[in-house]
């Protein structure tokens, strides 16, 4: 088993909270290092206190941080909807009723164009620092097409989502389908997810509907995630509190109450600022979720509806600009707790014995993630040790 010893980085963004004492939220190290080694992190510390290793890679003053952790997205589908986005920015609302449009693309491709899609979805991501992603289904709607949605998705990722309960279908009774998704769906999709997911929403699932599909999905060994308050005020987020999911996202309108759930839940809120960005919605306060002591993450959203950006790097600037998170908040979100919102421990983090995920950026340091919007600053990613990308 051959060492890789990453040297001449200017500034590393480690997450480790063992170096938060010296090295603030990001734990960062000054003129480091890093050791690589079957896939993992074997050493972490100043370049000039670094081992010998096999091979040595110069990163030449530049910026190392962990691959990004996108905990919420939805690439399987097939289709456009840019016309939709398009009404949207000459003055039309944004509604949830075009996910019906993806429904029906989705329902007619096949399963080798829905994995094509992914792959290149996927590829994207990952030129752009994602290492780790979540992929929901949600736009199969049907036993058969929630099934291989997740099936395609699985071919990507661990993290897998079964989003039956996205929206009802067209000419469908509501109790009807709840009754689908619970039962013949769930077992059909089950096998392919980690995590089952419901779109908490006016037009969507009410609670109770929400709270009767994440138990049959908990008694089917699926862990609960939620979309909620993303169009307005609602009952989701003190749902996901009250259950003790460890995450629910959007969190676009939150009262009082919902603050204070979410403060003493310890549930995440995963704050999604591309939708904003694609729907002129106001942008959740991040802010006021920071200084209640919640954690917030960030993630993509990544969807041909409301949001198709595949970029953590804008979601960072957006939550600097838009949200009042600072450059270091924004990243930890995007990296750390979105980990935390997986329930991952073994990403996000560079620290001995975590998953060997880097990105190399062509700047000196974090900060220029938001300083330099919209310019690709990554040059270099390692996923699992492995270089995967290289400029």
């Amino acid at each position: 088993m051959s060492a890789t010893l990453i040297t001449g980085i200017g500034e590393l963004v480690t997450n480790d909270p063992a170096r938060a004492e010296q090295g603030g939220l990001l734990g960062l190290v000054h003129d480091a290092a890093v050791v690589v080694e079957g896939g993992r992190i074997s050493w972490v510390g100043p370049a000039a206190e670094a081992p010998a290793a096999d091979v040595h890679v110069d990163a030449g003053g530049r910026a190392v941080i962990p691959g990004f952790v996108d905990s919420h997205s939805h690439l399987v589908f097939a289709g456009d909807r840019s016309g939709e986005f398009e009404a949207r920015m000459i003055g039309e609302p944004y509604s949830a009723g075009g996910i019906r449009t993806t429904v029906a693309a989705t329902r007619a491709a096949s399963d080798e164009q829905l994995t094509s899609h992914v792959a290149r979805l996927v590829d994207e991501m990952r030129a752009q620092g994602t290492t780790t992603v979540e992929i929901k289904s949600g736009y199969g709607l049907s036993v058969h097409d929630e099934a291989r949605s997740l099936a395609v998705a699985r071919q990507f990722t661990d993290e897998t989502t079964f989003l039956g309960a996205h929206v009802v279908p067209s000419g469908t009774i509501p109790e009807d389908y709840v009754d689908l998704v619970t039962g013949p769906m769930l077992a059909a999709a089950a096998p392919h997810a980690r995590w089952i997911d419901v779109f908490c929403e006016d037009g969507a699932f009410d609670v109770d509907q929400a709270r009767t599909i994440l138990a049959a999905g908990s008694d089917n060994g699926l862990r609960g995630r939620l979309h909620a308050n993303q169009l307005t005020y609602g009952g989701g987020v003190r749902l996901a509190c009250e259950l003790g999911l460890v995450a629910v996202d959007h969190c676009t309108f939150l009262s009082d109450l919902d603050v204070e759930s979410l403060s003493d839940s310890g549930t995440i809120a995963t704050l999604l600022p591309g939708v904003e960005f694609s729907t002129r919605q106001p942008y959740p306060d991040a802010r006021r979720l920071l200084d209640a002591g919640v954690r917030v993450a960030l993630a993509s959203d990544c969807n041909p509806g409301s949001c198709f950006t595949s970029s953590m790097a804008l979601c960072i600037a957006l939550a600097v600009r838009e949200m009042r998170m600072s450059p270091a908040e924004a990243l930890h979100a995007a990296t750390a707790t979105g980990a935390a919102a997986l329930g991952r421990d073994d990403v996000g983090v560079l620290a001995p014995g975590k998953t060997a995920d880097l990105v190399l950026l062509d700047a000196p340091s974090h900060v220029h993630l938001a300083y330099r919007p919209g310019v690709p600053l990554v040059t270099g990613v390692w996923q699992a040790g492995r270089p995967v990308v290289a400029r």
